[in-house]
């Protein structure tokens, strides 16, 4: 049965079984979660929600980050608030193959309870981070794109499962006691793709972290749910994906039912579609809004450098047409965006501001500047024309002056795709940029800290940093 496989995994599942590179990844990921979340601390999704809810705070004992000072709060207000902050800039990591953003809600969980119980070392924490990230974008594939295209989103109604999976591994929890946290966070399914370009998509991932969390321990302390939650007629699976034809076996194929090697190892009776690490398939964003858009902004950056070079400026553009793949208008088709979230899921406003500040930071989705006439004109002039046979990280961009004159940018693999990953001092320098203007003289030490988590002997020392 998926869900006793599963539980049983996640118990059996040590350290010492991450190659090298799962490590790094693991890392990496950790790294940019923190980065993200305290980059996003200071957004009014996250500030409204603080105020809004502080009245029913509990006992303080996890860190509430990017603060001044330390400010403690309950774990599961903390993971709730640390999860929105992690996401509101559309800034986090993505696993390429489900669009789910992976870290948010096992990190978020993890963070608050690794401070509220203490004495957890980096690699007991690193591993219950993969454990969560693993089973979260396994079922993510075992119901895509069904699920997706129902509605639903995939990054909270996978991530709850993944946060009480990693929570559960953290305070070592019985196989039979794992297959109950499964099945009461996977009643709790959260998130509709309409809250895109809202505060509340942000809350969804912190709302899965806050939910896997209560999960996790309720089952620890006897709490029952069903022990077949995620496989049963009117269970997690076939509710949340009832568009998709026999999904009971892709369940089974991509919890490795029958290899058992939903953890990368490939079993005597040959390779599976499950013999990898979904983290390894897990990528970093250099731009803060929908990936799916990131080979259109790398276009308009070289090509805004390219008109500098030449001493050619924006006010001669024509036209700009570009050829994307068909999920960039999908996700990201919204041509008259009315604000800096909406912007994020708007390839037209991401072409603008890369051609007209060769750049596209979370400043460039400041209200102020979504609004701006400037952009607004510019925005205007981009066409975006699906096609087929491109992938999804690829892009073509022409641009026709005034004079008649075309240039062109291919983007055969943007910056951030599994092909051109970003390197570790790319990373450094996007949390370095987000986070030195809340940190301070601090970030640096934090930066190096976060870098050696796998090294800590109590991960809540690094989390005070936070």
């Amino acid at each position: 049965m998926a869900t006793q496989h599963l539980a049983e995994w996640v118990s059996d599942l040590k350290y010492s079984d991450f190659p090298e590179e799962v490590v790094n990844a693991v890392v990496r990921s950790y790294y940019n979660w923190a980065g993200c979340a305290i980059g996003g601390s200071q957004h009014p999704a996250t500030t409204i929600a603080y105020n809004s809810l502080s009245p029913f705070f509990g006992k303080a004992t996890s860190t509430l980050l990017g603060q001044e000072g330390m400010v403690l709060i309950d774990a599961q207000h903390a993971a709730l608030l640390n999860g929105i902050a992690s996401h509101v800039h559309d800034y986090d990591d993505t696993h390429l193959d489900t669009i789910i953003h992976p870290t948010g809600p096992v990190a978020s969980a993890l963070t608050a309870v690794a401070e509220w119980k203490g004495g957890f070392s980096g690699q007991q924490f690193l591993l219950a981070l993969v454990a969560g990230i693993e089973a979260e974008c396994k079922l993510g594939l075992a119901v895509w794109p069904e699920h997706y295209d129902l509605g639903w989103h995939i990054t909270s109604t996978a991530g709850s499962i993944g946060a009480a999976i990693g929570v559960s591994k953290l305070l070592n929890m019985s196989s039979s006691q794992i297959a109950h946290a499964i099945g009461i966070a996977a009643t709790q399914v959260t998130g509709l793709r309409e809250m895109f370009g809202s505060h509340t998509k942000a809350f969804h991932p912190g709302r899965a972290a806050q939910n896997g969390l209560m999960a996790a321990i309720l089952a620890s302390n006897g709490y029952t749910s069903s022990e077949t939650a995620l496989e049963a007629k009117r269970g997690w699976a076939k509710v949340v994906s009832n568009a998709k034809s026999n999904v009971e076996k892709s369940l089974a194929t991509w919890l490795g039912m029958d290899s058992a090697d939903l953890n990368g190892v490939v079993q005597n009776n040959g390779t599976s579609v499950t013999g990898r690490w979904e983290i390894l398939r897990n990528s970093f964003k250099p731009y803060p809004c929908g990936i799916v858009c990131h080979p259109v902004i790398d276009g308009c950056i070289q090509l805004s450098d390219m008109m500098k070079s030449e001493g050619l400026r924006v006010d001669q553009i024509e036209a700009v047409r570009t050829l994307v793949h068909p999920l960039v208008l999908e996700l990201t088709g919204k041509a008259t965006p009315r604000d800096g979230l909406e912007a994020k899921f708007s390839v037209f406003h991401a072409g603008a501001v890369g051609l007209l500040y060769g750049k596209c930071t979370p400043t460039e989705y400041d209200d102020s500047v979504a609004q701006s006439a400037e952009v607004i004109s510019i925005r205007n002039m981009i066409q975006a024309k699906a096609e087929k046979s491109l992938a999804a990280d690829e892009a073509h961009i022409n641009i026709q002056l005034k004079n008649g004159r075309h240039l062109e940018k291919h983007i055969e693999h943007a910056v951030g795709s599994l092909y051109k990953p970003m390197t570790d001092k790319q990373l450094t320098k996007k949390f370095v940029d987000q986070c030195h203007p809340i940190l301070g003289s601090h970030t640096e030490q934090t930066s190096k800290a976060l870098w050696a988590i796998g090294e800590a002997s109590d991960v809540a020392h690094v989390m005070k940093l936070l």
